[in-house]
């Protein structure tokens, strides 16, 4: 009794905040926030979860449940996974469907999500296959959104990876550390019996399939495909020490995809701009995720300049400004009249080969 009275007294501050985190967001986000909370008053009805949730045993035939891995992410067991739930999605409409784009940001939902169901089906299947333990078929229930929490950890990491999040003693955690750290938590918490097998499956086939996409296949503006950063790598998930075994662990992986026809080797294209200039254009560069760091940058020298003007420092006479330019003056100024043209090059990296084959 005395909880609904406190959760009724907080309810005009929970709807303050809630109209503050969703109210700019688009309509999808909105929509999806309301069926994961309507999700969470049906999982009080047993019958709706096994409806619902994937459950490995009855996804293939004779059950043949496969429309559960598309609405197992919309079913909560607690209230504070619904709130996580919420949280993460009002920032993803803050914060990356203003540069994805509506259509991008719900194909992220879809395959993530789909994909999370579609693997941790054939994970629980090979236990089975292994231990022959039938309750990882039937009493194991996939559902919620903790597979694409772990994909948005990796797309901020992509986007602000040396953001600080928290400062500890032992240093400070940025973007870059998050999906790991997360994934570690996990296990931690399910080795000690605090979260269901469930979660670390989902979270680290989040953050894999996450990465994949944003890596390799997702489509930009530019008409490139992936991120093929240096800080994007799948080692600059580790700890430095670690990166150098892991990089040519993936490396050897990544050969074998190309191999295999899953994965393209990029395809990196200099821009002959000036006869002393080249400017290397690499794929998965966003004209749009410039423009956002240029907007911080130009953001944070006007805040150091506005300090300095405080501070009582003297600025330049505007007297020099009126002056006539003298003829050196203007010869510098001046444009030059005959401009390079642009020629753009595409070559394309052999990792076998360390020259490039133009």
């Amino acid at each position: 009794m005395a909880a609904l009275k406190t959760i009724h007294r907080n309810v005009p501050y929970l709807k303050q905040q809630l109209s503050a985190l969703l109210g700019n967001t688009s309509l999808s986000v909105k929509i999806v926030c309301l069926m994961v909370l309507i999700g969470y008053f049906v999982s009080f009805y047993e019958p709706a979860v096994l409806f619902l949730t994937v459950t490995p045993g009855y996804v293939f035939p004779p059950g043949f449940r496969i429309w559960t891995i598309f609405t197992h992410c919309f079913v909560e067991f607690h209230f504070w996974e619904v709130c996580v739930d919420v949280v993460t999605l009002g920032l993803c409409g803050k914060l990356i469907e203003p540069l994805w784009g509506k259509m991008e940001m719900l194909n992220f939902f879809t395959l993530i999500n789909t994909s999370v169901a579609f693997f941790g089906v054939f994970f629980y299947l090979a236990i089975y296959m292994a231990t022959f333990n039938t309750d990882v078929l039937f009493e194991v229930h996939i559902h919620g959104l903790s597979g694409y929490i772990a994909a948005v950890s990796v797309a901020v990491k992509q986007m602000m990876p040396d953001h600080v999040v928290i400062r500890t003693p032992l240093g400070k955690m940025t973007n870059r550390n998050v999906p790991l750290c997360v994934s570690l938590l996990s296990v931690i918490l399910y080795l000690v019996g605090m979260l269901e097998g469930a979660y670390p499956t989902m979270y680290t086939t989040g953050v894999v399939i996450g990465w994949l996409y944003l890596r390799f296949y997702q489509r930009h503006s530019n008409g490139t495909r992936g991120d093929m950063a240096d800080n994007f790598t799948f080692a600059s998930f580790f700890p430095t020490v670690l990166q150098p075994p892991i990089d040519i662990c993936s490396k050897g992986v990544y050969n074998l995809l190309v191999g295999l026809k899953i994965c393209r080797k990029p395809v990196r294209k200099y821009d002959v701009g000036a006869p002393t200039a080249i400017t290397i254009s690499l794929p998965g560069t966003d004209t749009h995720d410039a423009e956002r760091r240029r907007q911080i940058a130009l953001k944070a020298l006007s805040e150091r300049l506005s300090q300095q003007a405080d501070s009582g420092s003297s600025w330049p006479s505007l007297d020099d400004d009126t002056r006539p330019k003298t003829e050196t003056q203007t010869e510098q100024s001046s444009p030059a009249s005959n401009q390079a043209e642009s020629l753009t090059v595409s070559v394309e990296i052999d990792p076998s080969n360390p020259k490039p084959i133009v």
